[in-house]
């Protein structure tokens, strides 16, 4: 009968909205479309070259690798230094986004690992990112990127350990018996097996690599373009209308799409951009060396399997993803447009001083205006982890969403909050944690993510 209930309560629900739909209004018809533009990009950007890969690796882990090998490094009676370490390590390798490290997650969730090892997997993946700390340092500052890569070290563990010691007394997160490998299917050593998956992840973290960004600009600088000069730095903003770039001494360039002349890599013998010259070369490489070990070292039954398994991932995961960055973009808005709530709210809500949302909201004298102003820090960095956990950052894509925000008066402790939030919790990323392991757990996750990136831009900022 409850759940009848239910089924009637949100049947009625859709009704309303769905009668109410304020056809009409520019701001919840842009905001839709913003929803939908940014669902487009996210299928276009992220589907071939890092959903599929990502699904194939989670496949593999649930066909491939056995629960005893799982258990031994990440079950739950694994030694915690170990497990942890690990589950560290392991994550901020893949370096991954926040909806990418799911199927990774859940396949070694369906393989014994015990949950806090898990979620610090989980955290450590899209927030360990080597490169997005770099970007950090070189465009925010080099402290604010040391922050941000010594507060995620420390949270992917401090969470795994608290979600452990929360739901220890679950049945579900007992130590139990190894089950031992099935029979059947080809056998391999250890070596083979870990020579396919470096194979197999080389060719997902390959075919996402990326240019460094350091970049030589020539820019008209006259008006009709009698002449051109050089800007040295770094992109830290780009659209169809307009380019923003930061020069090695820390001056900022807005120009226009029409007075760039020319882009090029500064230093194109850095090792990064020498990959990114050659990477669908490797990622040609690598995938035929997955190839031929699947040839020589997996049975068909196996390699069968692993496909089957791989379609599971995507066929459970792929809709509620879909539909979380269509939310994500309807109420935040997407890359460059506003969603249903209006930026300049939000840029007010994390702004260094509390005056302007006090003129806003006319509170500016009295008993709670002195309770705003006082307690102004914990509500910005606050609100701005909570911001975090429901907007969709593409990797790297947070900086200069970041970088913007400081721009129009954010400060440098909701910046960090939102850094430690926003890359590794998502509105879409938490649909699907909650079908791996429970409403319950998943609230206290992002609950404690939440916790912990307010704690941090609050001693960041002090």
């Amino acid at each position: 009968m409850k759940g009848h209930w239910k089924t009637r309560g949100l049947l009625l629900a859709l009704a309303a909205c769905c009668f109410f739909i304020p056809i009409g209004s520019y701001r919840f018809e842009n905001a839709v479309f913003e929803g939908l533009k940014l669902v487009r990009w996210y299928a276009r950007t992220y589907l071939l070259l890092t959903l599929v890969p990502v699904f194939l690796v989670a496949g593999a882990i649930a066909v491939f690798v056995s629960r005893a090998t799982v258990t031994r490094y990440l079950g739950a009676a694994a030694n915690r230094a170990v497990a942890y370490a690990v589950a560290a390590v392991g994550g901020s390798v893949v370096a991954v986004c926040s909806c990418a490290v799911l199927p990774l997650f859940s396949g070694i969730r369906k393989q014994g690992a015990g949950l806090g090892p898990a979620v610090t997997f989980l955290y450590a993946g899209p927030a360990i990112n080597v490169l997005a700390i770099v970007l950090t340092a070189r465009v925010l500052g080099l402290r604010l990127g040391v922050a941000r890569a010594l507060f995620a070290i420390l949270f992917s563990v401090v969470i795994g350990l608290l979600m452990h010691a929360f739901f220890r007394n679950d049945r579900a997160e007992q130590p139990g018996e190894e089950r031992a490998d099935e029979e059947g299917g080809a056998r391999r050593s250890a070596a083979q097996t870990v020579a396919f998956f470096a194979a197999l992840i080389g060719v997902m973290v390959f075919a996402n690599w990326a240019r460094s960004g350091d970049i030589r600009a020539v820019l008209l600088c006259c008006p009709g373009g009698l002449t051109t000069y050089e800007v040295e730095g770094h992109i830290v903003e780009k659209t169809d209308s307009h380019v923003v770039i930061v020069d090695t001494d820390g001056q900022e360039f807005a120009v226009s799409a029409e007075e760039v002349r020319a882009v090029a890599a500064l230093r194109p013998g850095s090792i990064q951009n020498l990959v990114h010259d050659a990477r669908w070369y490797l990622v040609g490489l690598l995938a035929a060396a997955v190839a031929i070990m699947l040839w020589r070292w997996f049975a068909r039954a196996e390699t069968a399997e692993w496909i089957d398994r791989s379609w599971g991932f995507a066929a459970r995961m792929l809709p509620p993803l879909f539909l979380g960055v269509l939310a994500a973009g309807f109420m935040l808005g997407g890359q460059e447009g506003e969603g249903i709530i209006p930026r300049p709210c939000i840029e007010m809500l994390v702004g260094r001083s509390p005056e302007r949302f006090l003129a806003a909201t006319g509170l500016q004298a009295g008993a709670m205006a002195a309770g705003i102003r006082a307690a102004w820090p914990v509500l910005t960095n606050l609100f701005a982890a909570v911001v975090g956990v429901f907007m969709y950052f593409a990797t790297l894509t947070e900086v200069p969403i970041v970088r913007g925000l400081m721009r129009s008066g954010m400060d440098k402790g909701p910046a960090l909050a939102l850094l430690l939030a926003g890359p590794a919790v998502s509105l879409p990323n938490m649909l699907v944690i909650r079908g791996v392991i429970g409403t319950r757990k998943t609230l206290a996750y992002v609950g404690l993510v939440v916790l912990m990136a307010a704690l941090s831009g609050m001693i960041y900022g002090a």
